[in-house]
């Protein structure tokens, strides 16, 4: 990438901060040559920008990457996602068959209005919500600090509220309560 490109990269990430608007929202156009290195250059340097769950998501796919079908040039993964979709999701509503690595899910509002979700619960370690067990729940209270999780944009916070959620998520037992 020449000077004069990554200075127009930097350029659109500052845009979409002031703006108060995610990353994903590239100002480049689709399928043209810098939206292919916003995103290149997003993934490279993904560890120093402040990303939200949707920006991580999308960055762990092959978006800003091409390949060669039937002898044309193709963008990978474009996101067919349209922010009146994220108008449309529930809100606070936990769901299964959340992101890579884990079983549940949820889509909640930022401080700053954005619609962000939520991944949480084990699913590659094996381990499960023993929700009826007094002892694991007293444990897991304990071990979390349930009682101190109050930011609805963190994973700990809906781990801490499973049981609440249990008969809507499939999950036996549980009930109006939390851990």
């Amino acid at each position: 990438m020449n000077d004069f490109n990554k200075f127009l990269m930097e350029e659109a990430i500052s845009f979409n901060i002031e703006a108060g608007k995610p990353l994903r929202e590239c100002i480049f156009r689709r399928e043209s040559e810098m939206f292919t290195e916003y995103f290149r250059y997003l993934k490279e340097n993904k560890d120093t920008l402040e990303l939200d769950a949707l920006d991580i998501d999308m960055l762990n796919t092959d978006i800003g990457e091409t390949a060669l079908f039937e002898g044309e040039e193709v963008h990978l993964d474009l996101p067919f996602i349209a922010e009146a979709d994220k108008d449309n999701v529930e809100l606070n509503k936990p769901k299964r068959n959340g992101g890579p690595g884990k079983k549940y899910y949820v889509y909640v509002k930022n401080e700053k209005g954005n619609v962000v979700k939520i991944n949480f619960g084990d699913v590659k370690g094996g381990l499960t919500a023993k929700i009826n067990d007094d002892a694991a729940r007293k444990s897991f209270v304990a071990r979390h600090n349930c009682d101190q999780k109050k930011d609805k944009t963190k994973a700990g916070y809906w781990a801490c509220r499973l049981p609440y959620y249990a008969k809507d998520l499939g999950l036996s037992g549980g009930g109006k309560f939390f851990w």
